[in-house]
């Protein structure tokens, strides 16, 4: 069982790493990340490639979160704290009361990560994906249809920054992911590892519900606004979500929800 360790002091340097997070966790953090909150925490202290550092938990609710701690290793200090100094600590009030320092153990590249794929599935590839909350949503909708794997290129922003992982309800910590090099060429890796490659554009060939998956299919995503590069939409299949005419846009990490539900449901 970790040992308690009480704070008094929000200036102690034992919790430096929490200090300010809301303006901290924009700038680099040394593969260090913020998790906020129960369900976070848990996929933090239950999962293989992540571990905790640290936690810092408002004293009132220590009893609550007993059966996590106990499944830390004791070498983890947990930092319990009045609610009044982890306000003063974080810089801004934190009602969850609940913060750790998570590390990412393993950080592999994007062809070792697919080369561990084995059978049918999806994976998706995001392409300038610089809101996190769009990066959160993407994560949680590729938890919740199975989606095995996540490529990144390198104008993506970070989905271990505390926001997007909150906004994923802890699926940042789940669906492994990859970043590629800015000079690897997607559609390439993708086919040697035998994923179809299609993508989403208003002027696609062809209709989502028309699409029939693929054993192994790879969706790329790019940023509202220039979406993906025109060259990528060119060597792909192109598809189109059908809408009300007059209109032909939704929010990227809506569109990933349907296209990977699409996928999911249309294979089995």
């Amino acid at each position: 069982m970790p040992h308690i360790v009480a704070i008094t002091d929000p200036a102690d340097p034992r919790i430096d790493a929490y200090r300010d997070i809301r303006e901290r966790d924009l700038v680099g953090r040394d593969s260090l990340f913020v998790a906020e909150g129960r369900v976070v925490l848990a996929m933090l202290v239950a999962s293989a490639a992540f571990r905790a550092q640290s936690l810092l938990i408002a004293a009132h609710r220590l009893e609550a979160l007993a059966d996590l701690i106990a499944l830390l290793p004791d070498s983890v200090p947990v930092f319990a704290v009045a609610q009044a100094v982890m306000d003063g600590i974080a810089g801004f009030p934190l009602h969850r009361g609940i913060l750790a320092i998570g590390q990412r153990v393993a950080t592999p590249d994007a062809d070792t990560l697919l080369g561990t794929l084995e059978g049918d599935g999806d994976v998706l590839l995001l392409s300038g994906i610089g809101n996190h909350d769009n990066m959160g949503g993407l994560f949680r909708n590729a938890a919740a249809f199975g989606t095995r794997a996540i490529l990144l290129d390198a104008d993506c922003c970070d989905p271990l920054y505390r926001k997007a992982i909150r906004v994923s309800v802890g699926a940042a910590l789940l669906v492994p992911f990859a970043k590629l090099a800015r000079d690897e060429e997607p559609v390439a890796l993708l086919e040697r590892h035998g994923f179809v490659p299609i993508t989403l554009s208003p002027s696609g060939a062809t209709t989502l519900a028309d699409y029939r998956p693929a054993r192994r299919n790879a969706v790329l995503l790019g940023s509202e606004g220039p979406g993906l590069d025109p060259a990528l939409l060119a060597r792909t299949t192109s598809v189109r979500i059908a809408m009300a005419p007059g209109f032909d846009s939704l929010n990227v990490a809506t569109t990933g929800g349907i296209v990977l539900h699409h996928l999911a449901t249309g294979r089995s």
